[in-house]
């Protein structure tokens, strides 16, 4: 495969197509950005997507810039939003920004990627200054964007503040000079404005490339953390295994293609051996989960969990080993934080999860359904988070 046909492959769309061809073929060293906000502590397996396409940039001899929108995400990007985001503070945005830095080089090749923060640049921009580039762009073209003009025409309030938002990514490639900017098909408008605040600028505009969007595992919506339908890249074998074995039937072929990257010829026969009965959903879910805990993780965890989930799910039995997981510094009196315990072990990756499965009664400790994020413990009890994990609480004494 040439360096044009790998970087193409599983792209959705290239703005202009042309001037990539032209930019690859030049020998010059392109600077590819790709933003996220740290709207939850942990990259996803939808972030994984593009991230492997910044890496096939890397291997043909080009830089990556991965831009941590600390600034932007005190707006939160209303792209694909029917409602205004929730905001974040200053520290929640800095604790999960933290978090990105080793995850992204689990992926990339960290002697060729730049990592900045958008506030290095967006804190010092003046008001005289942010007047001049909004001046730019009018409403009307703000309101081209399909969120906005849904929520404009069924009466949903849209903040000023949100109108800001795809300005600001806009003015992140000027800042960095970026030859090429990659996001989801959600990002497409973000991306124009970059391309078109570029050459306002005087600088040659960015490609724009645009790659599929993964649907969370509830099979419904694209994977978000602020939806909590996400698999985290850091999760254990064991919840990256089960949340896996999850998903509906009809991710799996997309599963298969988006995130272990097998062809569409593999993909189809995929879903032709399901239409026609030949082979057991099941199966083929537990070969999706397998290989992709063996992509983050090793076969051997994989296989382990895989194990686990047969011996508790399939088999119906109680584990004979739970994990053991340390309670002591979430307890008090003998009272456990139970939000605190789960999320610092990576059981579940935000407090909202915890309270939803709560609501659902999902957790339960001994059997016995928990109602509260505060719950009496002692040395030994069994937590069963979901359908999918067991712990075994140890506390020191």
């Amino acid at each position: 495969m040439d360096i044009i046909e790998r970087i193409k492959r599983k792209t959705v769309e290239i703005i202009n197509e042309d001037e990539l061809i032209e930019r690859l073929h030049s020998g010059k060293e392109l600077r590819i950005k790709l933003g996220a906000d740290p709207t939850a502590p942990d990259l996803h397996l939808g972030h994984y997507i593009v991230l492997r396409k910044l890496k096939d940039f890397q291997e043909t001899g080009h830089r990556v810039v991965f831009i941590i929108g600390d600034f932007t995400a005190l707006i939160g990007d209303p792209s694909g939003r029917s409602k205004v985001r929730p905001p974040l503070t200053k520290e929640e945005i800095q604790n999960n920004a933290r978090t990105y830095f080793d995850q992204v080089f689990e992926i990339l090749d960290r002697d060729k990627t730049e990592v900045h923060f958008n506030s290095e640049w967006l804190s010092k921009i003046t008001f005289e200054e942010w007047f001049r580039i909004c001046s730019n762009f009018t409403i009307a073209r703000i309101l081209e964007r399909d969120d906005f003009l849904n929520r404009f025409e069924n009466d949903t309030p849209i903040y000023f503040h949100e109108f800001f938002y795809p300005i600001m990514q806009a003015y992140d490639s000027v800042a960095i000079r970026a030859d090429i900017e990659l996001g989801g098909t959600d990002q497409k408008f973000n991306l124009l404005m970059g391309r078109r605040l570029l050459e306002i600028n005087g600088m040659p505009p960015q490609i724009a490339m645009t790659m599929p969007l993964l649907r969370g595992i509830d099979g419904e919506q694209k994977m978000s953390k602020s939806l909590d339908n996400y698999v985290s890249i850091t999760e254990s074998p064991d919840s990256m295994y089960g949340k896996i074995m999850s998903i509906p039937d009809d991710l799996i072929s997309e599963y298969f293609f988006l995130v272990l990257d097998y062809d569409e010829e593999c993909t189809k026969e995929i879903e032709e051996t399901m239409k026609t009965g030949k082979e057991n959903p099941m199966k083929l879910k537990m070969k999706l989960a397998r290989e992709i805990v063996s992509l983050f993780h090793s076969q051997e965890d994989a296989l382990s969990a895989e194990e686990r989930f047969v011996r508790i799910f399939s088999r119906r039995e109680t584990p004979a080993e739970a994990i053991e997981i340390n309670a002591s510094q979430f307890i008090s009196n003998g009272i456990v934080n139970l939000t605190q315990l789960i999320v610092s072990n990576k059981i579940l990756n935000t407090n909202s999860e915890v309270k939803r499965l709560i609501q659902q009664g999902a957790i339960k400790l001994n059997g016995e359904k928990i109602d509260s994020l505060k719950v009496k413990m002692k040395d030994g009890d069994i937590l069963r988070v979901g359908k999918k994990q067991f712990f075994k609480i140890r506390i020191q004494s």
